[in-house]
């Protein structure tokens, strides 16, 4: 179910915004984006220690092409979206795993600054050719905002044990 709703939450939020442009960001960034974010680093937890490198990256470079095979009218959106969200979800990722010693929802929230800094930034400058400056900045607040929200809802009831200091690092 959560692979669904990654790939659906990406497709539907490059879709809105091939339909109703830069205005809908901040929109899409909260709602959208936000579940994303919180989605994939649930996904990161539940495949870790399962080969979790290679299904992330499966994840991402999958939903970003079923994302721009959805919107062929929109060549440069759907470009923006793969770049930013493959960008954004990689430094998700990357954060997520370095944290990995810090409790679960500030391991997500700071996942979610990074990836939400990344993808507010590369997101309009390839699909606009500029960045907004007010949009950028609602977009980012809308994301880690709507991260947090999405990210307690998808882990208050998930526990999780500290991994002890000698254990090994994940694949």
């Amino acid at each position: 179910m959560f692979l669904f709703l990654y790939v659906a939450a990406v497709a539907a939020a490059n879709l809105s915004v091939a339909h109703f442009g830069a205005a809908s960001t901040p929109i899409n960034a909260f709602l959208l984006i936000g579940l994303d974010l919180a989605i994939r680093d649930r996904l990161h937890l539940d495949w870790q220690g399962r080969a979790l490198w290679v299904r992330m990256m499966s994840l991402i470079v999958g939903a970003g092409v079923v994302s721009y095979g959805l919107n062929p009218a929109s060549a440069a959106i759907s470009l923006a979206s793969l770049v930013a969200f493959s960008t954004a979800s990689l430094g998700s990722a990357a954060v997520f795993q370095a944290a990995r010693r810090y409790p679960l929802l500030t391991r997500a929230n700071g996942a979610n600054v990074a990836a939400a800094a990344l993808d507010s930034l590369i997101f309009p400058l390839i699909a606009f050719g500029t960045i907004f400056p007010t949009i950028a900045a609602l977009q980012f607040v809308a994301k880690i905002a709507g991260g947090a929200l999405w990210s307690w809802a998808l882990f208050r009831n998930v526990r999780t044990a500290d991994r002890p200091t000698n254990s090994p690092p994940d694949e």
